[in-house]
């Protein structure tokens, strides 16, 4: 496991910023959710076209470079992979905004997703060195916060800009941050010395495992590949709904893209920012007291989450109250609640991947479900609610898109199952290493 490391005013300094950096990840990424509309307009294109630019395009190329990146970040360390890489998918978020033509825009999107690749397991890998495991789904959940907070940025200053300025300047505006932050990273945040990651040079002039092989081995650790698989159905879900709820509440409740950028964005923003602090909390507390809590927590949660989310896409037009001059529809209260919960099949699932590994196989192992989470959600998750709502709509026009998303929302309860499933294997997994563990190492990592 992971060596311990003193927890200094440095140590929360780089998890800020590296939180930071991740709020900027997921508000280059969730951007095209809001400018859904007025991209299809300019370029004349398809909900199912939609779907493949935010979908599958992005999925094929950041799961191609994740592992790669992952793996050279086990190897020379976390930080000079997410500094370039920041730096590299803040500027293609940039040129999404100076697309000339639809391919121009895809090929941009391309080269965020690739940036993009190398971001997320690096940081995880480097939060779980700078923490001990006893505080480590507390501060995941920190980094975690940036879909959420970035689902409130991107969406909604992202919808009122596009309102003002239109959508290419939204992508210029939004990207331009991300390039600071790169070097801000790179200058000022001391990497942990974490035994096992060697240096660039040491790395050149030593064999490497093949890659299938260690992909194996990864495989091989009871409970893996059903956190694996919870990931990836839950984010076929959850991009889902991240990226077609605004174009949903225009359609079907009459929003305009500023109200539906603040909804989705700020107020549904503020309740998964909520919840995902909640959940880290709480499964730290729960799983010292018995590991199996670290997939019982997350599974709760998604349970409570269905039934919400059902509510939120099938109940009819109607508006429950105004925030100043924006009508809140009805249906929007049950969005509040899903958004608390429907994210905490997330965290968790990335902390045990840190129990579960030591610090050199860490970025990988969070590369591959990660690989998974985009492959399929990303990937899916945006193309399938887009074909089934191009399917729907010979018959149910604007209201298509309403019944495809209640649909893909039901996939959920297949992520219930397979934290129902790991949780036994995970528990049996933790408390063997813990009782093969001398009393002294543990009380170093506690």
């Amino acid at each position: 496991m992971n060596s311990p490391t003193p927890i200094t005013w440095r140590t929360h300094y780089a998890l800020f910023v590296l939180a930071t950096i991740y709020i900027f990840n997921y508000i280059d990424r969730q951007l095209m959710a809001i400018l859904i509309e007025p991209v299809k307009a300019e370029f004349g294109i398809s909900d199912t076209s939609i779907g493949l630019l935010s979908g599958v395009t992005f999925a094929v190329f950041y799961t191609l470079f994740g592992f790669p990146l992952g793996r050279l970040s086990d190897r020379i360390g976390r930080k000079p992979v997410i500094a370039v890489c920041c730096v590299a998918w803040s500027a293609m978020t940039m040129a999404c905004g100076l697309a000339s033509s639809f391919l121009m825009l895809v090929l941009a999107r391309v080269g965020v997703a690739i940036g993009e690749a190398g971001g997320t397991a690096p940081s995880v890998a480097m939060v779980s060195d700078l923490y001990p495991p006893h505080r480590r789904s507390t501060a995941l959940s920190v980094l975690m916060l940036g879909s959420s907070l970035g689902a409130v940025f991107g969406l909604g200053l992202g919808g009122w800009i596009a309102q003002q300025y239109g959508w290419r300047f939204a992508f210029l505006i939004i990207g331009a941050p991300g390039i600071f932050l790169g070097l801000l990273l790179w200058v000022t945040v001391r990497a942990p010395k974490v035994a096992g990651i060697q240096t660039l040079k040491q790395a050149a002039h030593q064999p490497q495992k093949d890659w299938a092989k260690t992909i194996a081995e990864l495989f091989q650790t009871p409970s893996f590949l059903l956190i694996v698989l919870t990931g990836s159905v839950g984010a076929v879900a959850g991009y889902a709904i991240g990226t077609w709820s605004p174009s949903f509440l225009m359609r079907s409740h009459g929003s305009s893209i500023q109200e539906a950028g603040f909804l989705v964005g700020v107020v549904g923003g503020v309740g998964s920012t909520v919840g995902t602090l909640v959940c880290g909390i709480v499964t730290d507390r729960m799983a010292r007291r018995d590991a199996g809590w670290q997939m019982g927590v997350p599974l709760l949660g998604t349970l409570i989450s269905i039934p919400f989310g059902l509510a939120y896409f099938l109940w009819p037009q109607g508006t429950a109250f105004h925030i100043g001059s924006i009508a809140v529809p009805e249906a929007f209260i049950f969005y509040s609640v899903f958004g608390f919960f429907g994210t905490w099949w997330a965290t968790p699932c990335l902390s045990a991947i840190t129990h579960l590994f030591p610090a050199t196989r860490t970025a990988q192992a969070t590369a591959i479900y990660l690989m998974g989470l985009t492959m399929l959600g990303v990937g899916l998750g945006p193309l399938v609610v887009g074909m089934l709502s191009d399917f729907f709509a010979p018959n149910l026009g604007s209201e298509a898109l309403r019944y495809a998303l209640a649909a893909t929302t039901t996939l959920l309860i297949l992520a219930a199952i397979f934290l129902a499933l790991a949780l036994p294997r995970y528990r049996n997994q933790i408390n063997q290493t813990a009782a093969s563990t001398p009393p002294s190492a543990q009380a170093a990592i506690a």
